[in-house]
């Protein structure tokens, strides 16, 4: 897959990190997608101990089909801290270069991570969707910020996240009897879309299945590592 130039360097100090945030959220457009996405990457990503290392996992899904149509991994040196709110920093390095080994091109990026649903509107789907200039969706399985009420207890209910008086995302009920999942868009998608896929990617979890097989995948990569 050809990926831009990526807009900046990766080796940063965090306050140099949110100017870039609050530069490129301006950049994040809300819409329809011009075609089909038939084609969903799921995407996540580990840590080996200590952190200096991290694994990538790249799941292509073929939403039609229901079936994986590539499956890529990638290890990089970790170049920048942890630090609440700048995790896309620490993250899309090695998120992007699985992303440049996968011989198709998805339609969709869907982020184990947020995406709107941030403090200055910028979660790693954002960050993703602007650099590949595709489509992104963020399917975080906890809250970064904002409020809402308790979705009811089918499949496919979903309740407003609202911060600062804003929507940013949806707590969405993904599987009866298990907790919300946090929908947020990342670029080029409305909210409700995005909603949409992460139930249609759905088959019986409470991940949407692209991201949790990129979860397993790079769980058994990581292990396989250590061993």
């Amino acid at each position: 897959m050809k990926i831009p130039s990526t807009p900046h360097r990766w080796n940063l100090r965090p306050r140099e990190a949110i100017t870039i945030q609050r530069r490129l959220a301006a950049q994040v457009r809300e819409s329809a997608p011009q075609s089909e996405l038939r084609y969903v990457a799921g995407l996540d990503v580990a840590f080996a101990p200590g952190g200096n290392r991290c694994v990538a996992a790249v799941v292509l899904w073929d939403l039609q089909e229901r079936s994986v149509v590539e499956e890529r991994l990638a290890w990089r040196k970790t170049l920048f801290p942890y630090v609440p709110g700048l995790l896309s920093f620490r993250e899309a390095p090695v998120l992007l270069a699985a992303l440049r080994k996968l011989r198709g091109r998805p339609d969709v990026l869907l982020c184990d991570g947020q995406g709107r649903a941030h403090p200055r509107r910028f979660g790693i789907a954002c960050h993703l969707g602007i650099i590949c200039d595709l489509p992104s969706v963020g399917c975080a399985k906890s809250r970064l910020i904002g409020e809402h009420q308790e979705p009811g207890p089918e499949r496919g209910s979903s309740q407003p996240l609202v911060h600062e008086g804003e929507l940013v995302g949806y707590a969405l009920r993904t599987r009866r009897g298990c907790r919300p999942v946090y929908v947020s868009v990342g670029h080029r998608l409305s909210l409700g879309m995005a909603c949409e896929l992460v139930l249609e990617c759905g088959d019986g979890y409470r991940l949407p299945e692209p991201t949790r097989l990129a979860d397993g995948l790079v769980g058994r990569e990581r292990s396989s590592a250590q061993a």
